[in-house]
């Protein structure tokens, strides 16, 4: 084919123009690397020898950004293991990693053999319905949103790093998470359940804190579990809390600083009566040895695992809906809510949030109700008085005219 005053710019024996330029050798694959071409970026077929030389650079460009991988040569899984996986270890902590590894082995499970460059704005939708699925991912709302948002970063990522020239999965509708409602306890419920807890019993005993403590400060759950003696200040009626508790087991665990979020740290002010049960409490436990955990009955804390058994077991007794464990922080919520009357300022700064706005998207259910009083009070506040005598003319809508024997026609 002859060809042009343009570098690596042909033109066929039907006068169409075309680039094919050659890019050294694939990293990957050992092969030669050549590209070919009739159209631009967007589809449309070159219309001169400059528009195809223009193209021709643009490849060449991003062949060099793309540090030397051709477009057919890199799959999905060696992108991953070569780029994002090592830049995301960076970015998050090792516990973090570890618990989005089956996140990341979704993706891989679907796309890892897949080009980048060839995943299509279908296959992207596919897999969000794939994820709603019931019977594809069957997966909860919340936990889709976070893959197919995983994914979406992903992609953002070879975006930056110039291997995709645009982020498709950014077209495809994102995956909401969806609202959940947490079942919680009332204080009448509360109440029952602990009516049912022999505290005599060393091990009941435990229970029975466990369950004030997360009751009565709406701390996480793995705030709790990581609590120390040395986090409670009985003459200042404090307690502090620091730490997170991250474990496997009950014997492979790690305390670690908070780290959740920026306003995570925290010290909150205990009432007296959840002063003196741990009061009571770290007196009992001490009889069975020195320990460090508040939540524990032999050294070792307590796990998640173990408090969703106890509150499930109580529950029954008492007769009283079953929660999850973190139902004990929305309990502790609408005890503040329901019986203190507590504004939501009150709440963000008590459960440690980053702003009200976030209580009041998490929490604003729990104030249903509350202005009842409001509404009574209101009563026979404003003093209604109306003129005995017209102060206008009125020269509005016809139909209003006919309906007001003043305005009608005489």
């Amino acid at each position: 084919m002859p060809k042009t005053s343009y570098q690596d710019v042909y033109q066929d024996n039907k006068g169409q123009f075309y680039y094919e330029v050659s890019l050294g050798t694939d990293k990957i694959t050992g092969k030669r690397i050549k590209r070919k071409g009739r159209k631009s970026q967007s589809g449309k077929k070159f219309e001169s020898a400059k528009e195809a030389y223009t193209e021709a650079i643009r490849v060449k460009n991003n062949f060099l950004q793309t540090q030397g991988y051709s477009d057919y040569g890199m799959t999905f899984e060696q992108f991953m293991n070569n780029d994002y996986i090592p830049h995301y270890k960076t970015e998050v902590t090792g516990d973090t990693f570890e618990s989005r590894n089956p996140t990341l082995k979704i993706l891989l499970a679907r796309f890892g053999k897949k080009l980048l460059q060839k995943i299509t704005l279908h296959d992207v939708q596919f897999f969000r319905t794939w994820l709603l699925d019931k019977n594809g991912g069957a997966y909860a709302q919340s936990y889709t949103s976070m893959v197919f948002g995983m994914l979406k970063k992903i992609v953002e990522f070879a975006v930056t790093l110039n291997y995709l020239d645009k982020n498709i999965a950014q077209q495809v509708k994102f995956i909401p998470k969806g609202k959940t409602d947490v079942a919680y306890w009332t204080k009448d419920e509360f109440e029952k359940v602990l009516s049912k807890i022999y505290v005599e019993d060393f091990y009941e005993h435990l229970c029975f804190v466990m369950l004030w403590v997360y009751y009565m400060t709406g701390i996480r759950v793995n705030e709790g579990t990581a609590l120390w003696w040395n986090d409670v200040d009985f003459d200042k009626k404090q307690l502090r809390v620091h730490h997170m508790l991250i474990t496997k087991s009950r014997k492979n665990y790690k305390r670690k600083n908070h780290n959740k979020t920026v306003y995570g740290k925290s010290v909150l002010t205990l009432d007296d009566d959840t002063l003196e049960v741990l009061r009571v409490w770290k007196e009992h436990q001490a009889q069975y040895g020195d320990m460090d955990f508040i939540f524990s009955y032999d050294g070792l804390p307590m796990i998640k695992s173990t408090i969703g058994r106890i509150i499930a077991r109580y529950a029954k007794l008492a007769g009283v809906p079953v929660i999850q464990a973190k139902g004990l922080r929305h309990s502790h919520v609408s005890f503040l809510i329901n019986e203190i009357n507590a504004s939501v300022l009150i709440v963000y700064k008590r459960l440690e949030h980053s702003s009200p706005e976030i209580t009041l998207k998490h929490y604003a259910h729990l104030w249903r109700g509350i202005d009842d009083g409001v509404a009574e009070s209101m009563a026979g506040v404003i003093t209604i008085t109306t003129t005995p005598s017209k102060q206008f003319t009125f020269t509005g809508n016809q139909a209003v005219k006919q309906l007001s024997p003043e305005l009608s026609p005489k």
